[in-house]
């Protein structure tokens, strides 16, 4: 039985079904880049006190921020079978689209020159990043709701440049 008939291909199942790391030592670092997004969906009530800037907890977009890239530095602690990368940049941002709409948009790009792709860690920056406005929005209401975490591009790698639709 090979890692397609027990995985359907999956890069991090061995013939036999185990997990493993992909060994990505004979490939060639290169540039790669990944941005990903989630969304915070706020109740009404509590997207007012944002708005007016009334926030038990303070300020709550830089705290995000830093837990986003610290999480993106992370990704190999907390994610098993991801490779440790020395990254070049990790950006996390905070915006509200549309004033009229209850949510924020949060953003994680994340760039390494490395033999292994990013995506886990934009990913996971933006995970951490919309956990964290959840916890510093949690004292208002915990209505409040994570959606949407999705890569939404990469670059670089052997598959090349992908972009969400």
């Amino acid at each position: 039985m090979s890692a397609t008939d027990v995985g359907g291909g999956l890069s991090h199942l061995g013939e036999d079904g185990t997990s493993r790391m992909v060994d990505v030592g004979g490939k060639t670092p290169g540039p790669r880049e990944a941005v990903a997004e989630a969304w915070l969906h706020v109740p009404p009530a509590a997207f007012a006190a944002l708005l007016d800037g009334k926030l038990p907890k303070g300020g709550l977009i830089e705290p995000a921020r830093i837990a986003g890239i610290q999480a993106a530095k992370r990704t190999a602690d907390l994610i098993p079978m991801c490779h440790p990368l020395a990254l070049d940049v990790v950006q996390v941002e905070v915006e509200l689209p549309d004033p009229t709409q209850p949510r924020l948009r949060i953003t994680c790009r994340a760039a390494v020159h490395a033999r292994t792709g990013v995506e886990m860690e934009a990913m996971t920056g933006a995970a951490v990043a919309a956990l964290t406005l959840y916890d510093m929005l949690k004292a208002l209401d915990k209505g409040a709701r994570i959606e949407g975490l999705r890569l939404i591009s990469k670059s670089g790698g052997k598959s090349g440049r992908w972009q969400a639709q």
